[in-house]
């Protein structure tokens, strides 16, 4: 019998870029992407693995927005931070703002893009044009859940320890197209 790879479906609880859960169909693996401060000045999320409750407290990636939701920087871990525009920078001058790519931890450049494919919302690709990741919404005329939006982040499971940082650029993406930035 051949073992094949499963992608980790990692189900958006809520849906919305105020926050949510990211719970894998198969139980493999919980991310939270939680609202740490909200004012004027900034507003501030972070992202934790909740596996089985591991590290909950500790966060793998913060993002933290600037006022009038300008983008503004990523932490990774505690020590090295970025500007945002400069992680997720635009492929093209000449392509749209919902075209970036980004250097992940691996060293290996990736790309977002929305509405690349008819049943993606977002799509995410390495340089060779593989699929890495991809965020679909509910489906029109689908009915409406209690405990889920509908909505799904899909991670290939070879890349699955990107799965963190899939999350925070697709956050960062989702937020960039929600404010024209």
């Amino acid at each position: 019998m051949t073992n094949y790879p499963m992608s980790y479906f990692l189900e958006d609880k809520s849906g919305s870029l105020s926050g949510s859960e990211f719970v894998d169909l198969n139980d493999r693996m919980r991310l939270s992407y939680r609202c740490t401060a909200r004012e004027e000045t900034h507003t501030a999320y972070m992202i934790y693995n909740t596996t089985n409750g591991y590290g909950a407290s500790r966060p793998l990636l913060a993002l933290e927005f600037g006022p009038h939701n300008k983008l503004g920087t990523i932490t990774f871990g505690v020590d090295s931070s970025m500007d945002m525009r400069k992680y997720l920078s635009k492929i093209s001058s000449l392509r749209s703002s919902k075209s970036r790519k980004f250097i992940a931890s691996d060293n290996q450049e990736y790309r977002w893009g929305w509405r690349v494919k008819d049943d993606q919302e977002w799509t995410c690709t390495n340089s060779h044009g593989c699929l890495i990741a991809y965020y679909n919404l509910k489906t029109p005329g689908e009915p409406e859940y209690v405990d889920s939006s509908g909505c799904m982040l899909t991670v290939e499971q070879q890349y699955g320890h990107l799965a963190p940082e899939m999350l925070a650029s697709l956050m960062i993406m989702r937020h960039i197209s929600a404010y024209d930035l």
